[in-house]
């Protein structure tokens, strides 16, 4: 059967870690985490994105994360199973998606921003234009 948007998202986090804005802050702030913002790089403004974060577009996020594919295609920061990435996008919908795939994918650490980076903004946490 056909699944819509949103119940692709809602099976996507009832798989993944779900975490608030302060506590991936902390994370964050712990020096342990990778945050992937997987917006097309044409909507990260006005938002903004995460300080430090790293763009890769959901579109391209499994190559980027291939272990396998050449070594042009992959992002080197996205090689380590086991480290700590965090996803987040717009809302929270297309970052549930990216941290399962992710998790699909063998990492073993993956967890997602609910409410993406407007959740986070909306917590008062930092943004910065990209």
């Amino acid at each position: 059967m056909a699944k819509t948007f949103r119940q692709m998202v809602a099976e996507a986090r009832s798989e993944v870690e779900v975490l608030s804005p302060q506590d991936a802050q902390q994370r964050i702030q712990q020096g342990n985490a990778l945050v992937v913002d997987v917006r097309e790089p044409t909507d990260l403004n006005p938002l903004g994105i995460i300080p430090g974060a790293l763009n890769v577009p959901l579109g391209v996020l499994p190559l980027r994360a291939d272990q396998e594919l050449p070594e042009h295609l992959r992002e080197p920061k996205l090689q380590d199973r086991d480290q700590q990435v965090i996803t987040t996008c717009g809302g929270g919908g297309q970052a549930a998606l990216a941290a399962k795939l992710l998790k699909d994918m063998g990492f073993n650490k993956v967890a997602m921003i609910d409410g993406g980076t407007t959740g986070w903004k909306n917590a008062g946490l930092p943004v910065q234009q990209a």
